[in-house]
């Protein structure tokens, strides 16, 4: 509508009637769209650029101003903007006359003519607003558009005709192709046959511009040499981003700059060459349990002139080298200045000797660290504790134990593991129990493998009481506890003759939702072997075959046990050779034959076990010793008994009291006889 109102202010300046209108600069003297003459006396014809009407003389040859050839795309531009721009001016104006519209029209024209490129704007054009301007290009893009379409159409009407379309129209006949299908085909082989042309001839148009731009252009003229130099007056200002740089104290904040960037930016190390070179291939050809890498390095050192980044990168190819050499040589650089060790450096050190589980190596470590004024930090510490807990030094555990509390810092679970094991290394289950329950405290959950670690240190020794604090501790903890669980504590009941604690366990198992095993059964028939219930241990073997559940290796083991020591041989020689039949022959059944045929007096089965058990010594332990020697001398074979007696001893094992005063009386006895 502004546009409009705009046009309408440029119409008030036309006259009411073109009779009395001014003359038309020579440029439209038609009628636009070939409309009928008004009744008015028209002005001089000339050749319209807009369209062209059968009243327009051609003007001759000779005339003084030679009109210029007609282009046919620019009128039929014109032709069409000035009909699509005709009704909207009619109804914004439907009180003006026909010529006046057209005089309107006609000085749009004009306008759009000198917006052209590559035109001379004419003396007499008229200005026209922004929003008129407006207008005008959103109508002439609806008719270049619809030129576009018109262009695409003919050129799709002139390829339907050309040769390849119609070859491959021939051929789609022969095939049989009738009707719209053929319309479409024909259609689609005209649209790609156009895309091809545009395509080839964009191709040349890039061609063209790519030549025009590979023309050598004029050379600019060489620039203007300096004959003196300015003379400069006062000091230099140099500013950015509104700083004067110039101040000298942005020179200092460079100098404090460049010193905190040396702390962490790494430096790079110098090439080793020359001499060097050859210093360092003798060093890493060091034999590090034979030689000295010591000459070498110090060759290496002289020739090189090291600095500390010199020195670690030494390291590093050492290290790829030859991982002893590496701490031969590590050990020595902790005393050279050039490389100045710090505490990460011996920490370090101390690791990897505590990972290969050389304990005094790592002492002589801390030993220099602490001549030295080094304080253990925290990480050295974690080292010696892990270190010290392995090696089952519980002291020196507790020591590194505690200065990591000291210093803040709330030990994690690989700690107090380390701590735990230490302790029941060593037999002290309480501390164990008690740093369980401090990790409870610290709300670090101990895992399920802690606590079964610490339960089977007290089943052990016996100690049922501590199994049960601790399956107590682990159910509260929200671990439920498991068959092995109820198995040590059915065995620490066994081993203490409780079987009634027994049977009340094995039946808490079952309730439960766990099928026994062949180990708890075996602890439920070791309980009842100490309380020499057989009956009791018979129906329970009974009832458990009727739920499908057979005696494995270990329960007929302390069933041969059992027998042999009631002395029921056949039935003892059958249990035999049932186990031989699953395959297993364990050291535990030899034992108890040898026992058990030397009190029945069957020497020559008493010493076809013993030459097994004899073959097999490495493999008996103190309880093994213990009871064979004993059934010895209760069978009358002393000899035998005073041989695996001192057999006992030299392999490390402590007899109890009651055998040793039978060896000695037995021996005595028999001297003196």
């Amino acid at each position: 509508m502004r546009a409009l109102l705009s046009l309408s202010k440029l119409a008030r300046r036309l006259p009411t009637s073109l009779p009395a209108t001014r003359t038309v600069p020579p440029l439209l003297l038609r009628h636009l769209h070939s409309d009928p003459t008004p009744p008015f006396q028209a002005p001089p014809p000339f050749v319209s650029r807009i369209i062209e009407s059968e009243e327009t003389p051609i003007p001759s040859a000779d005339s003084e101003h030679a009109q210029p050839e007609p282009d046919p795309v620019l009128d039929e531009f014109l032709t069409r903007l000035v009909t699509a721009l005709r009704p909207t001016l009619a109804a914004a104006f439907p009180t003006h006359a026909r010529p006046v519209l057209d005089e309107m029209l006609r000085l749009i024209a004009e306008a759009v003519l000198n917006r052209l490129p590559g035109a001379d704007p004419a003396p007499g054009t008229v200005d026209l607003s922004d929003d008129l301007w407006a207008t005008v290009w959103e109508v002439s893009a609806s008719v270049r558009d619809a030129m576009r379409r018109d262009q695409v159409r003919a050129d799709l009407r002139d390829y339907l005709h050309s040769d390849d379309v119609k070859e491959m129209t021939r051929f789609a006949v022969d095939a049989g192709i009738r009707g719209s299908m053929l319309r479409e085909l024909r259609f689609k082989w005209a649209r790609e046959k156009l895309e091809e042309v545009e395509f080839y001839r964009g191709l040349d148009v890039m061609r063209a511009q790519a030549d025009a731009a590979a023309a050598p252009a004029a050379l600019p003229p060489p620039p203007a040499r300096l004959s003196a130099l300015p003379q400069r007056k006062g000091e230099v200002k140099f500013s950015m981003y509104g700083l004067d740089l110039s101040d000298p104290k942005w020179a200092e904040v460079a100098e404090r700059a460049a010193e905190a960037e040396a702390h962490f930016v790494p430096q790079e190390a110098k090439p080793v060459e020359g001499k060097a070179k050859k210093a360092e291939e003798k060093l890493l050809a060091v034999e590090p349990r034979k030689g000295d890498p010591l000459p070498a390095m110090e060759e290496w050192k002289e020739e090189h002139l090291p600095k500390r980044v010199d020195w670690m990168a030494l390291l590093d190819r050492v290290k790829a080298r030859n991982v002893e050499l590496y701490l031969k040589v590590a050990e020595i650089l902790l005393a050279e200045e050039s490389f100045d060790a710090t505490i990460r450096d011996y920490s370090k050190l101390i690791d990897l000797h505590s990972k290969a589980n050389h304990v005094e190596d790592a002492e002589k470590l801390l030993g220099k660290m602490r001549e030295k004024g080094i304080a253990s930090d925290i990480l050295t510490n974690m080292t010696l504790v892990h270190m010290y807990s392995k090696a089952g030094n519980l002291e020196q555990a507790k020591q590194a134990f505690e200065c990591i509390q000291k210093e803040g810092l709330q030990p994690d679970n690989k700690l107090f593991t380390s701590m735990i094991s230490a302790c029941i290394n060593t037999g002290q289950l309480k501390e164990a129990e008690d740093l369980v329950k401090k990790m409870d405290s610290l709300s670090i959950k101990p895992s399920r493998e802690i606590y079964m670690d610490v339960m089977r240190a007290y089943a052990e020794r016996g100690l049922a009481d501590g199994v049960g604090k601790m399956k107590n501790a682990m159910t509260y903890a929200g671990l439920p506890p498991t068959l092995e669980c109820f198995t040590l504590l059915i065995e620490v009941y066994g081993q203490t003759g409780q079987s009634d604690k027994a049977m009340g366990m094995f039946e808490q198992l079952k309730m439960n939702g766990h099928e026994p095993d062949d180990r708890c059964l075996a602890g439920m028939l070791t309980a009842h072997m100490k309380n020499n219930q057989l009956d009791q241990a018979l129906q329970l073997l009974l009832s458990l075959e009727k739920e499908g559940i057979k005696p494995g290796a270990k329960t007929n083991l302390v069933l041969l046990d059992w027998l042999s020591m009631l002395q029921l041989v056949q039935e003892a020689e059958q249990l035999v050779q049932k186990i031989k039949k699953a395959g297993e022959e364990p050291i535990e059944m030899h034992v108890c034959l040898a026992g058990m045929y030397a009190k029945s007096h069957q020497e020559e089965k008493a010493r076809r076990s013993l030459k097994v058990l004899e073959e097999k010594k490495k493999l008996l332990k103190a309880a093994h010793f213990e009871r064979i020697t004993g059934d010895l001398v209760k069978g009358g074979f002393l000899e035998d008994a005073n041989k695996y007696f001192k057999m006992m001893k030299s392999r490390g094992f402590a007899p109890s009291e009651q055998l040793e005063g039978e060896i000695t009386a037995k021996v005595r006895r028999r001297s003196a006889d």
